[in-house]
């Protein structure tokens, strides 16, 4: 009835798939944890452990305060991105002229267009509330923060405790951050679609190795990782 191809099923499954699949290894599967995002939780982890022992917590807060600002961009861009979308609506004759004119362009009804910007309006309203969310829950962790006891405390557990709450609400911040940003990234790939499905399957596939790269083998991962020897020295 939208007048989808049987090339426009493939593809879309294989997009949903893909998604699914990173999300799984990155996320689920423990393996997932050597890749860059599963090691910036240690530091997470790491960062509130070193806080408890400070008497200033001035920096730690900064620092937050950073993250949850980068985080509320994301969230407003996305709003911005769900209204770019709907505003295709408006105009979907002459965008249709477009990308049937393209070289790989393939002629598309006026209903599967249509299903096509719902879609992507859907991806960037995902990501709105998985921002939205973790800039929430990095509140959260400033509130955790606060109630931490201070250094010359002798509640040496409850400090401890305290500090692996405030981390954990950390890492899922983070967790749910990525979510939205990995939307961003597979929003790129189905941009391809609207050109044509054997353009989405590309962008799906190119999409997915370029973020495979960046957890697994990118030079971030390597300084993560990187191992210094007890003997290095700076030359001028």
């Amino acid at each position: 009835m939208l007048g989808f191809t049987i090339a426009d099923d493939v593809g879309l499954a294989l997009f949903l798939a893909a998604w699914i699949a990173y999300y799984l290894f990155v996320e689920r599967a423990s393996a997932g944890r050597k890749g860059l995002n599963g090691l910036m939780n240690e530091y997470r982890l790491r960062w509130m452990l070193e806080m408890q022992g400070r008497d200033n917590r001035i920096v730690d807060s900064s620092l937050l305060m950073t993250i949850q600002t980068s985080t509320s961009f994301f969230a407003s861009t996305s709003l911005i991105a769900i209204g770019g979308t709907l505003a295709l609506l408006r105009g979907t004759d002459d965008v249709l002229k477009i990308f049937a004119d393209l070289p790989l362009g393939i002629a598309s009804t006026r209903g599967a267009f249509e299903a096509k910007v719902l879609g992507l309006t859907i991806i960037f309203g995902y990501a709105f509330f998985k921002f939205s969310w973790a800039s929430r829950l990095y509140g959260y962790v400033a509130i955790l923060i606060g109630s931490v006891p201070p250094k010359q405390s002798s509640r040496v557990e409850q400090k401890r405790l305290v500090a692996i709450r405030a981390a954990e609400m950390n890492i899922v911040a983070g967790r749910h951050f990525n979510r939205g940003q990995r939307a961003f990234f597979f929003a790129v790939a189905y941009l391809g679609w609207f050109v044509s499905p054997y353009v989405l399957i590309g962008a799906t596939a190119l999409t997915l190795g370029v973020m495979w790269m960046r957890q697994f083998g990118s030079d971030a991962r390597a300084a993560v990782m990187l191992i210094v020897p007890d003997d290095l020295t700076i030359e001028d």
